[in-house]
């Protein structure tokens, strides 16, 4: 495509004089022109806006960057972290009792779920932390109220900011603001919003690029420079090859992504029509969370600025037949945070990257009827990545001296938060959570 026709096509197409490339890319100084749109699910961002970004304004080298990955509906700690030496772990719940033999060994008489094989790999590796008994005062058993604890660090004194949207308060006010911490997936959850800014929420599924051919060669022509072009088409020309090397980085991640919840809602629709159809659902739920962490990998190792992601997982709330349930949604994490540590472990910012898994509340001590377990309190928080000091950190819980039957918490989730804060976002901890916490040596 020759120059007056390049620029003609740029003329007709309104990109001079709207700007609609730029808008979806970023502004000649570096930041996104606008930021991201506001809509009932919380600020949108896009491949666009993220790819260009990390070609203008790229996370810096050292920069520590925050993975949360959100485990809902109670994670049961017991059987992720099994105390199998503790013989009241086995007279209160015989049924779901895992033996010595079968965990995955830790010492201290703790394992492992046996699902967990890449996890305890790391935990081999010294990787992986385990912060034992974590809770906070006067627990509630609501999923809603827990969830709602954690997600603004604020228990007893509602709040309507997130922990980390606080966080985002007090980055430099700019467009870049919302672009640092990013949900991937269509909504953005309260740990993100702020009192003044929020995250961003990225859709799955975004990018379709023109199949090879005259058309793909055509638009690519559109972003080739010329020493006749004025700023303005220059600019809008940088801007259309920025959309393509980004979409070219991003579409396969996101792609797989949407092809996944594609193949799982038609299962969904054809679900009783036979075992055929359920294969399709199965798989799009197995790759749910790798998916997720593959968009986020594809964006550290494209140094896109963002800070902090959030990913999550459902599917713990384990009332009943919870040993084959629970197993299978490890084997899911175990599979997703491994390979996502994997991906990003030789690229320019994997040795500044921590993952956090959380869940709102852990289960009851005592089995149910149902081969389940019923709300509990205290659970472990796992942290993974090559800055962890890898180990166990605070006290395990009693199964014996409980508080009404529920786990007593041995250490506060703030002192958690505070820990990542300092560690690895450089933030002041009591100016975000509202007093200064104890650290913990996991970083």
């Amino acid at each position: 495509m020759d120059t007056v026709t390049r620029r003609r096509f740029l003329e007709l197409s309104g990109v001079m004089s709207t700007g609609a490339f730029a808008a979806a890319c970023s502004s000649s100084h570096g930041h996104p022109v606008g930021a991201p749109k506001l809509t009932p699910s919380g600020p949108q961002t896009s491949g666009a806006q993220l790819g260009a970004a990390a070609q203008h304004a790229p996370l810096a080298p050292g920069q520590g960057v925050l993975v949360l990955v959100t485990l809902y509906g109670g994670n049961d700690g017991l059987n992720t972290v099994i105390p199998y030496a503790d013989p009241a772990y086995n007279s209160s719940r015989p049924d779901l009792a895992y033996s010595a033999s079968q965990v995955l060994d830790l010492g201290e008489g703790l394992g492992f779920n046996p699902a967990m094989t890449g996890l305890h790999q790391m935990w081999q590796r010294k990787l992986c932390a385990v912060v034992r008994g974590v809770g906070y005062p006067q627990p509630n058993h609501s999923h809603f109220v827990s969830m709602d604890i954690w997600q603004t660090a604020t228990p007893g004194d509602p709040t309507n900011s997130g922990w980390l949207g606080r966080w985002l308060d007090a980055q430099p006010d700019d467009q870049m603001r919302a672009l640092k911490a990013v949900s991937v997936g269509g909504t953005l959850p309260p740990l993100l919003g702020g009192t003044k800014t929020a995250g961003s929420s990225l859709p799955i599924g975004q990018f379709r690029l023109p199949k090879p051919g005259p058309l793909d060669t055509g638009f690519t022509g559109l972003g080739q420079p010329s020493a006749q072009d004025s700023a303005v088409a220059a600019y809008a020309a940088r801007d259309v090859a920025d959309l393509f090397t980004v979409a070219k980085t991003f579409t396969p991640a996101l792609a797989s992504a949407a092809d996944a919840a594609g193949a799982k809602g038609a299962a969904g629709a054809k679900g009783t029509k036979g075992a055929k159809a359920a294969a399709p659902a199965k798989a799009a739920k197995s790759s749910a969370l790798a998916q997720q962490l593959d968009i986020v990998a594809e964006c550290i190792n494209a140094s896109v600025p963002t800070r902090v992601y959030s990913v999550s997982l459902g599917g713990f709330d384990t009332h009943s037949a919870e040993k084959g349930t629970q197993s299978d949604l490890w084997g899911e994490v175990d599979k997703a945070v491994v390979d996502f540590q994997n991906a990003i472990a030789a690229g320019p910012h994997g040795k500044n990257v921590v993952t956090m898994l959380y869940t709102e509340f852990g289960r009851r001590v005592r089995a149910n009827a149902n081969q389940g377990t019923d709300h509990g309190t205290a659970g472990p928080v796992l942290l993974l990545g090559e800055p962890v000091n890898g180990g166990f950190y605070g006290a395990q819980p009693s199964l014996t001296d409980l508080d009404d039957g529920d786990l007593k918490f041995s250490t506060d989730f703030r002192s958690v938060y505070a820990t990542v804060l300092d560690k690895v976002l450089g933030a002041d901890p009591a100016q975000i959570l509202g007093q200064d916490q104890p650290r913990i040596a996991f970083l």
